[in-house]
């Protein structure tokens, strides 16, 4: 059986897609990791980081989106 060597580089050094978050000085993911951010605060702070650089007003409406599935989650009627 062939094995194949694999060297794993770190993930911050690329970007598929773009350079959006790369050139920021705090990447989205990190902050949202390192303080514990849920799925709905996550993204809608990922698309509130980007809207400048990548999807600008849809990239806002998005963010709206995920504050509006957070409410109904955390405070609305199911």
């Amino acid at each position: 059986m062939h094995k194949e060597n694999y060297s794993l580089s770190d993930p911050h050094d690329k970007q598929v897609g773009g350079t959006h978050y790369k050139e920021m000085a705090i990447q989205p993911g990190d902050y949202i990791v390192k303080n514990g951010i849920g799925w709905y605060e996550g993204n809608a702070i990922k698309y509130l980081t980007r809207h400048k650089a990548k999807g600008q007003k849809q990239d806002l409406e998005k963010a709206i989106h995920y504050i509006e599935l957070a409410i109904q989650h955390y405070y609305g009627d199911r």
